[in-house]
Formats: C-alpha cells, sequence, structure tokens
C-alpha cells in the first residue's frame, strides 16, 4: 500500500538533458540563419558627378627636411614657405602628415600647428598600421 508519509522523488536527469540538446542545436543553428527581405531601392540621380580631392602630403623625414607633394622644403622655413605655398588653396583641401618616428614630438606639433594656422582643418596624421 501507498505510505503518504513518503515524499516523492522528482527526476530531472531527463529533462536536463533534453533541454541541453535542444540549446546546443540552437546555438549551431542561429548563426547560419538568415532573413532576406526583397525590397526595392530608389534610382540615384545621375546629375552630381563626384568630385576628385587633391590632397597635399607633408613628409617629415629623419633629418628634418619635409617634403610637401615631393617639394623639398627646409625644417626652419616651413612655416613662410607654406604659407606661400597653399595661398592659392581651397582651405577644405585634406592635408596627411607623415612623419618619422625617431623625430621628437615636438617637431611634429610644430608641422601641425603651423598647417592649422594656414587655415586647414582637414589634417591628418599617418601611421603604419
Amino acid at each position: 500500500m501507498y505510505d503518504y508519509n513518503q515524499k516523492p522523488d522528482l527526476n530531472i536527469t531527463p529533462l536536463v538533458d533534453v533541454m541541453l540538446v535542444l540549446l546546443a542545436i540552437l546555438m549551431v543553428t542561429a548563426p547560419v540563419l538568415e532573413y532576406e527581405e526583397q525590397i526595392n531601392l530608389p534610382k540615384g540621380s545621375h546629375s552630381k558627378k563626384v568630385q576628385i580631392t587633391k590632397k597635399v602630403n607633408i613628409l617629415l623625414l629623419a633629418n628634418k627636411n619635409i617634403m610637401i607633394n615631393k617639394k623639398k622644403y627646409e625644417f626652419n622655413t616651413f612655416a613662410d614657405n607654406f604659407i606661400l605655398y597653399s595661398k592659392s588653396m581651397d582651405r577644405n583641401t585634406p592635408i596627411h602628415i607623415r612623419a618619422d618616428k625617431n623625430l621628437k614630438y615636438d617637431n611634429v606639433i610644430y608641422i601641425l600647428k603651423t598647417v592649422k594656422e594656414a587655415g586647414f582643418y582637414k589634417v591628418a596624421l599617418i601611421t603604419d598600421g
């Protein structure tokens, strides 16, 4: 006969096994599933052509010589020469500054400050990535 004082045991091991198998299946199949919605994109206008902007490359060598688009300048006279060089240029022209890694930080900042004082604000310091 049944003893009413005895507490029943719940065996949840099969439930845990089934849930772990379902979780493993879900983890394997979820990254593979892709949902793709077909949409019709509008056509762009062909009236505006993309302008190719000319950039200025400034190269600061280890011996403190400066090359601006393959023209050589001295470090001491760079500020005056750059103002003369950029007099007829658009101030939205991008300028890329590359410097030798063995130079002092002050020298690179001097070049950056000179370019900013000349009115250029699209200036980038280029590094090897």
